[in-house]
C-alpha cells in the first residue's frame, strides 16, 4: 500500500489525469471552430459535418461500458495511458485525412482515445481522495478540464491563422501521446479493491436510483455538449448574423463560463452535501434552468443571446453534479462501472442529439448561405421536449415507482440479476492519508 501526502497526490494524481480531461475536451470542442475550414476544403454539407462530429461522441459512448469494467480491474494509469495513444493516432489520421470516410474513421479513433479521460479521473480521485472530498474534486477536475473549451476559441483561432487545422492536428497527436506518457510514467500504481460480491455492471442497471436520475442527466448534458461543441456556431453565425471576430469573441466567452461553472457545481455540491441535501436536487434546477434557456433561445426572447448560451455552456459541467450522485450510490469498487454507464447516456445522447440536429436542418433550404429560424426552432424544440419529460420523469411519484422497471433491453438476463446492491464499505483497503500540515482536513 502505497503512502501519499496530500501534495503528492494532487501533484502525481489528480493533475496528470486533469491534463488527459483537458484534452478530451479540446477535441471534442473544435469543430464547432474549425466546421467551416472543414466544409470548404473537404466539401462537407451540413449532415455530413454533424455525422463526423458526433462520430467522437458515439465511439466515445460505446466504449464507456468497457472502459468502466477496465478501470475497476485494471485502473486509471494503465487504461488511460494506452487510450490515449490511440487518440494521439487518431489525431494525426485526421491531420492527414483528404475525404469523408478517413475523417470519420480518425474522429472516431479520437472519440476512442479519450473514452476513458473523464471517469479515469473520477476512478483516481475515488481511490485516492477522501470521500467527504470527492464532489469538490470533481470539480476542480472539470473545470481545469474544460479549459480545453477555452483553448478551443481565440488561442485555436490564432493558431489556425498560423499554422492551419492540419498542422494543429498535428501538434495535438504530439502533445496527446506526450500525456500519455506522463500518466505512465508519473502516476503511482494503486492496489485494485476486490469488488465484493455481485458486485457487477448488473448492480449498477439494477438500481432504480439510477433509472430515475440517468435520462435527466443524458438529455440535458448531451445537449448540451451537442448544441457547444457544434451547433451553437452555426447558430450564430445563421440566426445571429455574427461575423468571425464576433463569433469567436461569443464563443470564447461561453468557456470561460463552462470552467466557471465546474467550480461553481463543484463547490455547491460540496456545501449541500455537507448540509444533508441531495445533489438530486441541484439536477433538477439545472434542467429547470437549462429548458428555460432554450426556450429563451427558441423564442428568440429580448435577451442578449450570450445569456442563454452562457446558460448552455454551464449545463455541460453538471456531470459535476450527476457523478456526485452517483457517487453515493455505489462503492468505489463500482465507481468505473457507474460511471461509464452514465457517460453511455451522455455520450450516446449528445451523438443522437448532434446527428439529429443536423438531419433536422438539412430539412430547410438554405437561403445566401444560411439556415432559416423556423430550422433551428424545430431541431432544437425536440430536444427541449424530451429534456421536460425527462424532468417529469424524476419528478413525479409515478416516476418512483417506474423507475426499477426500467431494464437494459440489451442486457437478456435473469430478472433477479437486477436486484439492488446496497454499498459496501471499503475502507479495510483505504490509504494511509498524511496531513500536510496541522490545519489540513485530510
Amino acid at each position: 500500500m502505497q503512502v501519499l501526502t496530500a501534495w503528492h497526490r494532487i501533484a502525481r494524481v489528480f493533475l496528470p489525469f486533469a491534463a488527459g480531461y483537458y484534452l478530451s475536451y479540446l477535441f471534442r470542442t473544435i469543430n464547432a471552430l474549425i466546421a467551416s475550414h472543414l466544409s470548404s476544403d473537404t466539401g462537407l454539407g451540413t449532415a455530413d459535418l454533424g455525422l463526423l462530429t458526433s462520430a467522437y461522441f458515439l465511439a466515445f459512448a460505446a466504449a464507456q461500458i468497457p472502459v468502466g469494467i477496465l478501470l475497476d480491474r485494471f485502473g486509471p494509469r494503465r487504461v488511460q495511458s494506452v487510450l490515449l495513444l490511440l487518440a494521439a493516432a487518431g489525431a494525426g489520421l485526421f491531420a492527414i485525412s483528404t475525404d469523408f470516410l478517413s475523417l470519420l474513421i480518425a474522429r472516431a479513433m479520437i472519440g476512442l482515445g479519450v473514452a476513458a479521460a473523464f471517469t479515469a479521473g473520477l476512478k483516481s480521485i475515488v481511490l485516492w481522495f477522501p470521500r467527504d472530498r470527492v464532489a469538490l474534486l470533481n470539480g476542480y477536475m472539470v473545470m481545469l478540464g474544460s479549459l480545453g473549451a477555452v483553448t478551443a476559441t481565440v488561442p485555436v483561432e490564432h493558431l489556425l491563422a498560423w499554422m492551419g487545422w492540419r498542422q494543429l492536428f498535428e501538434v495535438l497527436a504530439a502533445a496527446t501521446g506526450a500525456t500519455a506518457i506522463l500518466i505512465y510514467a508519473v502516476v503511482p500504481e494503486r492496489g485494485i479493491v476486490p469488488s465484493a460480491a455481485r458486485a457487477t455492471l448488473s448492480s449498477v442497471f439494477g438500481d432504480r436510483r439510477f433509472w430515475r436520475i440517468a435520462p435527466l442527466s443524458a438529455t440535458c448534458v448531451g445537449s448540451a455538449w451537442s448544441l457547444q461543441g457544434l451547433w451553437a456556431s452555426p447558430w450564430l453565425t445563421d440566426v445571429e448574423r455574427l461575423d468571425r471576430v464576433s463569433l469567436v469573441r461569443q464563443l470564447f466567452i461561453m468557456s470561460i463560463v463552462l470552467t466557471g461553472g465546474a467550480w461553481l457545481f463543484g463547490m455547491t455540491v460540496h456545501f449541500v452535501k455537507r448540509r444533508g441535501i441531495g445533489a438530486e436536487t441541484i439536477l433538477a434546477m439545472v434542467a429547470v434552468l437549462f429548458i428555460t434557456a432554450e426556450l429563451a433561445l427558441i423564442l428568440r426572447t429580448p435577451l442578449p443571446s450570450i445569456l442563454p448560451w452562457s446558460v448552455v455552456a454551464i449545463v455541460g459541467t453538471a456531470t459535476v453534479v450527476s457523478f456526485a450522485v452517483i457517487a453515493d450510490y455505489f462503492p468505489p469498487e463500482l465507481a468505473g462501472r457507474a460511471n461509464g454507464a452514465l457517460n453511455v447516456l451522455h455520450f450516446g445522447w449528445a451523438f443522437l442529439a448532434q446527428y439529429a440536429t443536423g438531419l433536422i436542418l438539412e430539412r430547410w433550404s438554405a437561403y445566401d448561405g444560411h439556415r432559416t429560424l423556423q430550422a433551428y426552432q424545430v431541431a432544437f424544440g425536440v430536444n427541449v421536449a424530451l429534456q421536460i419529460a425527462a424532468l417529469v420523469w424524476i419528478s413525479l411519484p409515478w416516476g418512483r415507482y417506474l423507475a426499477p422497471r426500467m431494464r437494459p433491453i440489451a442486457f437478456f438476463v435473469p430478472a433477479n440479476v437486477f436486484n439492488v446492491v446496497e454499498p459496501v464499505s471499503s475502507y479495510e483497503n483505504s490509504v494511509v492519508l498524511i496531513p500536510v500540515d496541522d490545519d489540513a482536513e485530510w
